[in-house]
């Protein structure tokens, strides 16, 4: 078993439940088919990334689809989105994980150089993460479970990041913060030969 353990949570891409800020705009299949260039990028960018990596997903395990080689497939746990990724680190540290990080699938900006400094950041500090231009974050790394990060956020609000930075500083704990990047929300976002 590898040291470092990577998270990957995607969404199944079914049309009507997927990027739907930016669907109000482009319609529900093309972005689907852009949540779909994206779930192949973040694909690409992990392949150089040494760690186990798991596929976490939001409503049932796809047996074929671009996941299929070198990644273990689970169902996301939990009510909301901090519980779901409570669970998810939970169960990689539990395993014998040193160092977990957690990405989603919609950073087109994210990229194998920016995860594996999360990695070597793992060996000064207790944690890492990576803020979006939105007030959220794309990366969220830990080596001890600190189930705290997960409680009381409001979750998809422009204040996650600041309130999780704050949380880190309550408890004393040492944390690297990676560049800014934006998520793939709105039409602007979104690569132009994509579209």
């Amino acid at each position: 078993m590898n040291k470092n353990a990577l998270i990957v949570f995607v969404k199944n891409p079914i049309v009507g439940k997927v990027k739907t800020r930016l669907a109000k705009d482009i319609g529900d299949a093309k972005a689907v088919e852009v949540y779909k260039k994206l779930l192949r990028h973040t694909r690409a960018i992990i392949e150089g990334v040494d760690a186990d990596k798991y596929v976490f997903y939001g409503d049932y395990i796809n047996d074929d689809d671009i996941w299929n080689d070198d990644f273990t497939k689970v169902l996301q746990q939990g009510d909301d989105l901090g519980q779901r990724m409570l669970q998810a680190f939970k169960q990689l540290l539990e395993k014998g994980h040193e160092q977990v990080v957690i990405i989603g699938s919609d950073c087109y900006e994210l990229n194998t150089t920016i995860i594996n400094k999360a990695y070597s950041s793992l060996q000064e500090t207790d944690t890492v993460i990576g803020p979006t231009l939105d007030g959220g974050y794309y990366l969220l790394g830990m080596t001890r479970l600190q189930d705290f990060l997960f409680k009381n956020i409001e979750w998809s609000t422009d204040t996650v990041y600041a309130n999780t930075i704050d949380v880190i500083k309550q408890k004393k704990l040492s944390y690297t913060s990676l560049q800014q990047l934006s998520d793939v929300d709105y039409v602007k976002d979104v690569p132009e030969n994509w579209l």
